[in-house]
């Protein structure tokens, strides 16, 4: 599955809509067959190992209940719906949908989240930080959207969820089965299931400011060395006792500057956006692992939980994995973009990999960082 199949102009999302305001793809896939049914879903919300939750409104009040589930959980008498975490880590299939957006960098991607709900299930008129492309599966809901909202908008007293206290609607659309609605963050939004209804939600994260800046900053600090000091050797004389003059500070501003220019910290974003959401397993052995690729016909596929991107420098080649960073020459490229683009290396192109001491040395990173496995 590519995104081939949908009805989109990229450049033209991207420019117009991407962060911007939604954009409605009805028949995005006009043949989409749900590739998890409600009754799998349910099945994957007993687990307890896996992130899931039910949303209910009853008499006017919302109420949450965190999984795992049992099969009486799925016989209520009020308007419910479930939601099931990162279903795209267990079904490759899933895994695939995520695919259809392949013109965003992977490093944005989080997880695909599947829900299902009964007649008039919802969650409540909320937002969202993080852009969001929602694909019907099974039967039709309902969506409405409204204001464009932040950290000041007002939300009813709850512990757990975040529903607006005003929903002021603006659009209304009703997805069938193969429509995609995308909504860039900040704008309320609220589905209601017109009959039984699922629904598969590929989500996008991105950093914080506070996150990025703690994670540079740590890195700095790591590298600047502790005996360079503030230094003021062309001062001019004080007129004003115990001032700390406009001067005093545009010359530590600059000194600051002057230090940050010197640094060479560009790992630290790539190891912030490659952190797993969930934990990824890494193998311990790696030799083994490579000798036995090269001894039988598996493949090394990348594990749909992992992060793996990778930045082209003058010098070297970057690879981020899980949150972790190795450098390697140039040389490497071709098969990180393999893996990237087909997810798995097989073949003549793994042959090749395995025979090539960097290749070795990058699929040996990736093992190690729980990025790959062998198939």
């Amino acid at each position: 599955m590519t995104n081939s199949q949908l009805a989109l102009d990229r450049d033209r999302f991207l420019a117009e809509y991407w962060q911007q305001k939604p954009f409605f793809i009805p028949a995005a896939l006009p043949d989409f067959a749900p590739p998890i049914s409600p009754e799998e879903l349910a099945g994957l919300a007993m687990e307890a190992d896996i992130e899931s939750r039910i949303i209910d409104h009853v008499e006017g009040q919302w109420y949450l209940q965190q999984g795992p589930f049992a099969a009486s959980d799925f016989q209520r008498n009020s308007p419910w719906t479930l939601l099931v975490q990162a279903v795209d880590h267990y079904l490759p299939e899933v895994a695939a949908l995520r695919q259809l957006i392949d013109f965003i960098p992977q490093w944005r991607v989080d997880d695909v989240m599947v829900s299902y709900a009964v007649d008039g299930g919802s969650v409540g008129p909320h937002f969202d930080n993080y852009d969001v492309f929602l694909l019907q599966g099974v039967g039709q809901r309902l969506w409405r959207l409204g204001q464009l909202c932040d950290d000041s908008t007002a939300l009813l007293p709850h512990d757990d969820l975040r529903i607006l206290a005003d929903f002021q609607c603006t659009d209304e659309y009703l997805l069938g089965p193969g429509d995609i609605l995308y909504l860039p963050p900040g704008i309320a939004h609220w589905g209601i299931a017109q009959g039984e209804c699922s629904t598969f939600s590929i989500g996008f994260r991105a950093p914080s400011i506070n996150d990025m800046l703690s994670r540079w900053t740590d890195n700095a600090l790591e590298l600047l060395p502790a005996d360079r000091f503030y230094r003021d050797a062309d001062t001019n004389p004080v007129t004003r006792a115990g001032e700390i003059r406009e001067e005093d500070l545009q010359r530590a501003q600059q000194q600051l500057r002057n230090a940050i220019d010197s640094l060479d910290v560009a790992d630290w974003f790539g190891e912030l956006v490659t952190e797993p959401r969930y934990s990824a397993e890494p193998v311990t052995d790696q030799e083994t692992e490579l000798s036995l690729l090269a001894r039988t016909d598996k493949c090394l596929s990348l594990s749909p939980e992992s992060k793996v991107a990778w930045q082209e420098r003058s010098e070297r080649l970057v690879t981020f994995a899980n949150g972790e960073s190795a450098h390697f020459t140039h040389a490497v490229l071709p098969t990180l973009l393999i893996l990237c683009e087909q997810w798995q290396l097989d073949g003549e192109a793994l042959t090749s990999a395995l025979a090539h001491t960097e290749c070795r040395s990058l699929l040996s990173f990736l093992l190690q960082s729980g990025a790959v496995h062998v198939e």
